[in-house]
């Protein structure tokens, strides 16, 4: 499979409603961004400065000193040859982790998915070992609710999962983070309730290697039974699934935009040697394409890789672009998430959990943005459009009283003058 070779020349994105055909040059000086207001106009974008545009909601992060996506995507293709060539052996663990297909109980469980759907916490959940069997009065709501087909329109919850890097392609010339040990990291966060663990391991863009994802498997081991861990890497060989597989991972993050028509094959080769995935989306389009590849758990970033921007509504916009709950895609979203209110607002509308990067990394935040998430409920993904966003219930599906963010509550001290 190797290298993805139309990154080299030149590469098609398929953007906006009408799928307009935009072709961007690789030289680092120009890119352009559709812009909605004006279907015939292409505005072009400055990437030597920081900026911030408040009236498109958009972050611009690039500068010309820093390695963009197409530079990642070349570095990356160069490092996996030689990489390639050390594990050219037929006997090397990593290349027999690629070569065996995996069948019947040889399939690992589906720990990340299990760990995304938070199954081991509900006791009413089919897929835990440990299922209570449901009262009288339950059968009989659970009876009722299969009749008007609806037996998975009950209360969800949400998933929190950690990105762990020092610092990132997004926001180049900054360290979030510094820490001698990725699995010391992960054992933290694990501790503190995170159901995933992302660890990257390019030491380039994010400062890790493929030792401290080995360190952060065994270290979430000792702590959970059922926190599942995460290679994340700008993957463009087949060959790094064998060392997502051989460090002991629970999957890998593919990312949409790196592999493009690759990304069939990836999911395939990584379903028979027994590995979960997370495929990165930005666009409409690119999450169409993992759904039609039948991709299980799919991440819908707010970062366009290729503009290099940040666009903050981007996952609330796409989030009506999957089924209900319970369905058999399991939807996350992430990038540039900074407060526990986007958070919410984002598990309000459907995702099944949200990726925390920077506003955990080296911060005393990481309690705040795990308890926002797991000491409460989540109404059914078909409310999602009932304008209850608002509306918050904990873990017992009682309604939360108390004052929120600029949400007038009956209990709020003020409330009667």
């Amino acid at each position: 499979m190797g290298a993805i070779s139309f990154f080299r020349r030149r590469l098609f994105v398929v953007i906006g409603t009408h799928a307009s055909l935009i072709l961007l040059s690789t030289a680092k000086s120009f890119h352009c961004h559709f812009d909605s207001a004006s279907k015939n106009a292409f505005v072009p974008c400055l990437t030597n400065i920081i900026r911030h545009d408040k009236t498109s909601s958009v972050t611009t992060l690039a500068s010309s000193r820093h390695e963009d996506l197409y530079g990642a995507v070349h570095r990356k293709e160069h490092e996996m040859k030689n990489v390639n060539q050390q594990h050219s052996s037929i006997s090397d663990p990593v290349r027999m982790a690629i070569g065996y297909s995996l069948e019947g109980e040889s399939l690992p469980p589906l720990k990340l998915a299990k760990a995304l759907r938070r199954v081991y916490d509900d006791p009413s959940n089919i897929a835990n070992p440990n299922q209570k069997e449901l009262t009288q009065e339950e059968e009989k709501r659970a009876n009722k609710l299969l009749e008007y087909g609806m037996q998975d329109a009950v209360m969800r919850r949400g998933s929190f999962i950690v990105d762990i890097k020092r610092k990132s392609l997004s926001r180049p010339g900054e360290t979030f983070a510094r820490y001698d040990d990725a699995g010391m990291v992960a054992e933290a966060m694990v501790s503190l309730g995170a159901d995933v663990v992302f660890v990257n391991v390019d030491y380039h863009s994010y400062g890790g290697d493929i030792t401290e994802l080995r360190s952060a498997v065994r270290a979430v081991k000792r702590v959970s039974k059922t926190a599942a861990v995460i290679m994340k890497d700008i993957v463009v060989d087949e060959i790094q699934l064998g060392l997502a597989k051989d460090a002991g991972a629970d999957g890998v993050v593919l990312i949409s935009s790196v592999l493009g028509p690759a990304l069939t094959n990836f999911l395939d080769l990584a379903t028979t040697i027994g590995l979960e995935t997370i495929v990165e989306c930005h666009t409409r389009n690119e999450v169409k394409a993992a759904i039609d590849a039948l991709a299980q758990n799919i991440m819908v970033s707010n970062y366009d890789r290729i503009q290099q921007k940040y666009y903050s509504d981007q996952a609330y916009k796409l989030a009506g672009m999957f089924p209900g709950s319970g369905g058999p895609i399991i939807c996350i979203a992430g990038g540039g998430i900074e407060d526990t209110d986007e958070m919410k607002r984002l598990l309000a509308v459907g995702y099944d959990g949200v990726v925390i990067g920077k506003a955990v990394m080296g911060s005393a935040r990481a309690p705040e943005f795990i308890k926002a998430v797991k000491d409460r409920t989540l109404l059914p993904a078909e409310f999602s459009q009932w304008g209850l966003e608002n509306v918050e219930f904990d873990v017992d599906g009682n309604l939360m009283p108390g004052p929120k963010k600029n949400i007038p509550s009956p209990d709020d001290e003020d409330v009667f003058l």
